[in-house]
């Protein structure tokens, strides 16, 4: 059973990037499970820190993408959205090149608070990351 209140594929999802932190990094949903949500993020120019290592800052980012995005698909648009309240990040695993993939599930979905978990893994399959984001549900002003 899906868990989505908002119906929305990758390709919809991926044509609101234009101009914004997801273009610019070249983050790219590709799967929106029942119950998960799919990104990928390159590591290249843009997401390295000098040593040509995937920077931390980079795996937060895309973590919380997917964390916001999930989120947003979880609540009753257009009566209500997500803004992040928190977010930490546990770099495992260096990454040099390829992409890397995020998986963002659901820990709580609730009327005031969501808390989602995000693993990033390389292209071995090999944890890089795991973040937990917790996101509030603001009601829209009437």
């Amino acid at each position: 059973m899906s868990i989505w209140k908002i119906k929305a594929t990758p390709e919809q999802i991926n044509q609101g990037a234009p101009g914004n932190m997801m273009a610019h990094l070249g983050i790219l949903i590709t799967e929106v499970g029942e119950d998960y949500l799919v990104g990928t993020m390159p590591v290249d120019h843009r997401t390295i820190q000098p040593m040509g290592l995937l920077h931390g800052g980079a795996s937060v980012v895309l973590a919380e993408t997917l964390g916001s995005i999930a989120g947003s698909l979880s609540c009753n648009a257009p009566d209500e959205y997500v803004v992040g309240l928190e977010i930490n990040a546990n770099h495992i695993k260096s990454a040099r090149n390829g992409l890397v993939t995020g998986i963002a599930r659901p820990i709580h979905i609730g009327g005031r608070t969501q808390v989602w978990e995000i693993r990033i893994t390389n292209e071995a399959q090999e944890l890089v990351c795991i973040s937990r984001i917790t996101l509030a549900v603001i009601q829209k002003k009437k």
